[in-house]
């Protein structure tokens, strides 16, 4: 198997509240939208977060569908100012602030949000990490 993914799948309570947490309230744009089942957005290239109804997660799994928890999912933003200013857009969306942007222990800046389903989302700067023109991430020691 190749060292990739290609989706992130959260399984979802409330996926009316995450249609309008993520496209209203942040102005994503659905790859495609199953209203009753699952919501996809392009979040990278080549890789697609999909917000999949719960019960419909475990009728998929044929298991009961895990709560969202235990991980983060993390947006890198240019610097703390537009942390704070990322934070600011998700609450005003009905995003919970889970920690309001502060200085980190790997060098940069950052915060965490929780969507209205709990999904934990981190707003970063960090200066050690970037994208090369391959698309390979490069996480280097902050100078």
């Amino acid at each position: 198997m190749e060292q990739r993914a290609h989706f992130v799948t959260v399984a979802t309570p409330d996926l009316d509240a995450a249609r309008r947490f993520y496209v209203d309230g942040l102005g994503w744009r659905p790859l495609a939208d199953v209203p009753g089942e699952i919501i996809f957005f392009q979040v990278a290239p080549g890789t697609v977060l999909g917000l999949f109804e719960a019960t419909k997660f475990g009728e998929d799994l044929g298991a009961p569908a895990p709560a969202p928890g235990g991980f983060t999912l993390s947006h890198n933003v240019s610097g703390p100012h537009e942390v704070d200013r990322t934070l600011g857009a998700a609450t005003a969306a009905g995003a919970t602030l889970v920690k309001p942007g502060q200085h980190a222990a790997f060098g940069g800046y950052h915060g965490h949000f929780a969507d209205p389903n709990g999904v934990v989302w981190e707003v970063a700067h960090n200066p050690g990490w970037r994208v090369a023109d391959d698309g390979t991430v490069v996480l280097a020691a902050p100078e």
